[in-house]
């Protein structure tokens, strides 16, 4: 481990609530190493909430992760957009309006990009089904619903580009990043180490608004109190923010810099051996 500023955090009492990242972080190319099971059971024993943080949505696999990691806990979904408890019901939602929704979806149709659409009870939505697409349901282990996504029912709260990067998702990009009211979350998978996932949420809605209302519901203060475990850009900002930043060994060298804490390789089991950290006190 490189502990650079931890000793101070450990060395108190502070952190009541871990937030896992779920790709790269909880889970690796191997899948979840089976000890990072035990040591979130040891962790819960003495009081530490635990609850993912993630850009996937609370349905298949993701929800099936935080059950496993505290059926107790809440879970920040949809890169912030969702906060939901482990039982699936929903206790909070940011929504996308349909207008700017629409932008987007007219936006990959031109640059002939893959896209999907998220709605805050764990809906799931494709135009199309492609080889990227339907490799991307598999590492989520849910199927998409085939629709005109101009017709998508219920509350969309994310959207997300799913495509190798190229001239066509370049020149999309640049329209994104020039809306002021949405926010842009790029991220990779270990699943898929070649592909860019980019989701769109509305401006303001990220992991940092999701840890927020967390912390606030189960009435823990502030983020002082919360240790934030990622491996990834869309994890830098509740990284830097969090009381206790930990970047995995697998993370790139800036995202590591950002971290108070550096822990093993998500394959090495890092995760389990930051749990037992803080659930001992160091």
């Amino acid at each position: 481990m490189g502990w650079g500023r931890a000793a101070c955090y450990l060395a108190r009492p502070m952190i009541k609530l871990l937030l896992i990242d779920v790709d790269g972080t909880l889970v690796g190319p191997s899948g979840v190493p089976p000890r990072v099971w035990d040591a979130a059971a040891r962790a819960r024993a003495r009081g530490l909430h635990l609850g993912l943080c993630t850009g996937r949505s609370g349905a298949g696999g993701a929800i099936e992760y935080a059950r496993k990691l505290d059926p107790a806990g809440l879970n920040v979904f949809d890169s912030g957009a969702v906060v939901m408890a482990s039982d699936g019901t929903v206790r909070h939602a940011e929504t996308l309006a349909r207008p700017l929704y629409a932008e987007f979806v007219a936006l990959a149709r031109t640059h002939d990009l893959d896209f999907e659409t998220y709605t805050a009870d764990g809906g799931f939505f494709i135009e199309r089904e492609t080889p990227t697409l339907l490799t991307h349901q598999v590492a989520l282990g849910r199927k998409a619903s085939v629709t005109d996504l101009d017709r998508v029912p219920g509350i969309v709260v994310r959207t997300q580009f799913v495509m190798h990067d190229g001239p066509a998702w370049r020149a999309a990009r640049a329209a994104i990043a020039a809306h002021a009211e949405v926010d842009l979350h790029e991220a990779t998978s270990p699943m898929l180490p070649d592909v860019i996932f980019a989701a769109i949420t509305r401006r303001g809605v990220s992991k940092v608004s999701g840890a927020r209302r967390i912390a606030a519901a189960l009435g823990i203060g502030g983020l002082e109190a919360v240790a934030m475990a990622g491996d990834a850009d869309n994890d830098l900002e509740l990284i830097k923010a969090a009381g206790l930043g930990v970047a995995m060994g697998n993370a790139p060298t800036h995202v590591k810099s950002a971290a108070d804490l550096v822990v093993a390789d998500v394959e090495a089991g890092g995760l389990a051996d930051l749990m037992d950290t803080l659930a001992t006190g160091g």
